[in-house]
Formats: structure tokens, C-alpha cells, sequence
């Protein structure tokens, strides 16, 4: 996987929500001081507590963020894609990353440093604007996840899951016909994204197939009954 350039570099902020309005000579100064780099599958990119530096752009791949107790038990806040930014947070309030983050499969990531990053926001005030609605943007989402982890069981969120995965993923089917969708999570993954432990989430999934909503093919997840998999997600709200 080769690196990006610097006209690649200079559309990738482009497209990012985050820069949206920049001017050129604001994207083209971003990309000049714009370090790409390679995340393998499993890399650590920070740990929660180190020293934020600057934020990174995820130009291909993903970003997992996550924190993880004493006793390393993992709790997935988000992943990120392309176009998706990481530590924006950080790089204003002064404090050290407050999670960690991992690459989850083979990412081109672009990191901008704190510096950098500041300097632009002092030449646009509405870029600083943004990074507080993206901020307010992930507040919402935790408040949510929070309000998951108190009041749904874990057949409710990983019904949920499910259910993002099948439409994110899901190509469109016609009536009648299951929805089929790759299924690149483990079953401990699935455990760390919504809160529980892995033989929960085997047994959830056992019986999810047992009862003809769901089947399992190896790393292909066919969703046999659509309506019946909403409601589950829904039953405890």
C-alpha cells in the first residue's frame, strides 16, 4: 500500500466534513504539514493517557477507538473510516489522549500536529466552530451509548449491532430474500463494541439463529428476518 501525495493528500482534507469551507490555500498549507502514515492491522496508533501530539485523518482503512479497564475488559466508543477524524478533542482542551486508538485492518492514516492544527483554527474561526460540533456530535453518540450499556440487554445491542453492521454493509435485497453482509468482526469484538463478554455474545447469536432471524456462514451474516431483528433492537426503549 503506497503512501498518498501531496495532491491526494490536498483532496483527502477536502472530502473530510471537518475541513468543509477551508480555503485553497488553507488545504494546500494543511497537506504540506500533513505526515501520511501506515497502520497495520492490530497497530496501536496512541494509548489512552499518552501525550496528544495532533489528530489524524484516516485516508483508507479504519480506526478503532477504545477504552480498557484494569482488568482488560475493552469498551468500543467508535470506529472510524475514510474521511473520519480522530483526537480533534485533545489538540484544544491541552489534556493527553482520553482514549486509545487502534488500526483494525491495513490504513493509510494522515496525522496533523497539534500546532498545525491550531494555527489553521486561528486563520478560520468557522473551522473551530466545527470541531465543536463534531465534538457535541461524539457527546451525543457516548450519551447514547451510556443509555445502551443501562437500559438494553445484550440480545437488544447486539440486535442493534447487527442491524448497523446489515446497513452499512448491505448492498440492498430484494423482498422475501435475506439480506447477506460480511461479518469481519469477531465474536470478541462484538463483545468490546457493545459492552459484555464473548460467551454472551456466542450464546445471543446461537440463539438468534435458533430462531430463524439470523444465520451464520462462516464470515457472511444472512439476516433472515429483517423485521424481527428491528423489533429486538427496539424492545427495550
Amino acid at each position: 500500500m503506497s503512501l498518498p501525495s501531496q495532491e491526494q493528500i490536498a483532496a483527502a482534507l477536502k472530502s473530510v466534513p471537518l475541513f468543509k469551507g477551508l480555503e485553497d490555500r488553507q488545504f494546500q498549507r494543511l497537506a504540506q504539514h500533513t505526515v501520511p502514515r501506515r497502520g497495520e492491522p492490530g497497530e496501536v496508533i496512541f494509548t489512552e493517557g499518552d501525550e496528544c501530539r495532533g489528530l489524524y485523518v484516516v485516508f483508507s482503512g479504519a480506526l478503532k477507538i477504545f477504552k480498557q479497564s484494569a482488568e482488560g475488559r475493552e469498551q468500543v466508543l467508535t470506529v472510524e473510516r475514510a474521511g473520519g477524524v480522530v483526537a480533534e478533542l485533545p489538540v484544544f482542551d491541552g489534556g493527553p489522549y482520553p482514549a486509545s486508538c487502534q488500526s483494525t485492518e491495513p490504513s493509510v492514516l494522515l496525522f496533523i500536529s497539534k500546532q498545525d492544527f491550531r494555527r489553521s483554527c486561528q486563520e478560520d474561526p468557522e473551522l473551530a466552530l466545527k470541531v465543536l460540533a463534531s465534538v457535541g456530535g461524539r457527546l451525543r453518540r457516548l450519551v447514547m451509548l451510556i443509555e445502551e450499556l443501562s437500559f438494553l440487554t445484550v440480545r437488544n445491542r447486539l440486535a442493534a449491532l447487527l442491524l448497523e453492521i446489515a446497513h452499512t454493509g448491505s448492498k440492498g435485497s430484494l423482498p422475501g430474500v435475506p439480506v447477506r453482509v460480511p461479518l469481519n468482526l469477531t465474536q470478541q469484538e462484538i463483545a468490546a463494541r457493545i459492552g459484555t463478554v464473548r460467551e454472551l455474545v456466542s450464546r445471543n447469536l446461537g440463539r438468534l439463529q435458533e430462531e430463524g432471524i439470523i444465520r451464520l456462514e462462516g464470515h457472511t451474516l444472512f439476516i433472515q428476518d429483517l423485521e424481527r431483528l428491528e423489533q429486538e433492537a427496539l424492545a427495550a426503549r
